[in-house]
């Protein structure tokens, strides 16, 4: 079996102990190539996900948070990183309602969530419930309320 093979073998291992332990929250899981896994999880099962990771596979690593406003809804995404073998490379994609964008954090289970959280709230407007310290991180202090520059509605307006 070529090492490649052996790889993915052990990505699709871990697949199914997520779909085991998520069952219908977990709504898609693929692998894109090897050391790489793509998950896509109902919202709010997000926290279950990362919960389960961290106290099975070790997981303490959040490479960054990121988001997409894809119209009616903004997709989360959380960049994680298994350093304990296989090393393995994890998103995990959830979404909420652009009309009302809120989220359960994640920092209470990996606190180097904090300043990610941060970022996509200053950016997105997504709102994560239960952070500790949900304050601009990125925007000046006299940026507009309610007006996020990575929304697609989002217009600059010339001074």
């Amino acid at each position: 079996m070529s090492k490649k093979k052996k790889e993915i073998k052990s990505e699709e291992k871990l697949i199914e102990e997520l779909k085991a332990a998520l069952g219908p929250q977990l709504e898609e899981a693929y692998i894109k190539r090897p050391r790489r896994i793509h998950l896509k999880v109902k919202p709010g099962a997000h926290r279950k996900a990362v919960e389960y990771m961290r106290d099975n596979w070790d997981l303490w690593h959040v490479s960054t948070i990121t988001g997409v406003d894809l119209g009616e809804n903004i997709e989360v995404i959380f960049h994680l990183w298994r350093f304990k073998e296989p090393q393995t490379a994890i998103m995990v994609r959830t979404y909420v309602p652009k009309s009302n964008p809120k989220l359960e954090t994640i920092t209470d289970i990996l606190p180097s969530s904090n300043f990610y959280e941060r970022e996509v709230h200053d950016l997105l407007g997504v709102v994560f419930e239960g952070h500790p310290n949900l304050e601009r991180l990125i925007l000046p202090e006299d940026w507009p309320e309610g007006v996020y520059p990575l929304r697609k509605d989002w217009q600059p307006t010339q001074e």
